[in-house]
């Protein structure tokens, strides 16, 4: 009867550890969602309104054309993340995982400050975090 009665209460904590990790996941899950949402809504808005960065995109050596591709591209990630379609989400952190790195190198290949290469870095950081809350490749959803 202990052994029985101790198993139980093992049991049914090891099953409030597992539940209270489960809602710690889906906070972080929707805090680096909101965020990366956030900042790739905000870059649409500047790409397509602050001529600053029309001008930081020619001296990073882009056509205009580019600046306009990825301000529609980065709106639509910012919603593809929130929709619960699998392969949206998942093409939508691909692309913006893509875009993190290759803003990286280009600001590198220019010579622009560390801040202006460390800062894509930092939200391909918060996106990867984001993936794994999300649940990877591994989980179905």
């Amino acid at each position: 009867m202990f052994t029985t009665n101790f198993l139980l209460a093992n049991v049914h904590r090891f099953a409030a550890q597992k539940n209270k990790k489960k809602k710690l996941t889906k906070i972080v899950y929707q805090l680096t969602i909101g965020l990366l949402s956030f900042a790739m809504l905000f870059s649409t808005y500047a790409y397509l309104t602050r001529p600053e960065l029309k001008e930081g995109f020619q001296h990073l050596g882009f056509l205009d054309y580019f600046r306009l591709e990825l301000a529609i591209a980065k709106f639509m990630a910012a919603i593809a993340l929130w929709i619960p379609v699998r392969l949206l989400r998942e093409t939508a952190y691909i692309g913006l995982s893509i875009s993190f790195v290759s803003a990286s190198i280009a600001h590198i290949a220019v010579g622009d400050p560390v801040g202006n290469i460390i800062s894509p870095l930092v939200l391909l950081g918060i996106l990867i975090v984001s993936y794994v809350a999300y649940g990877g490749p591994s989980k179905d959803q």
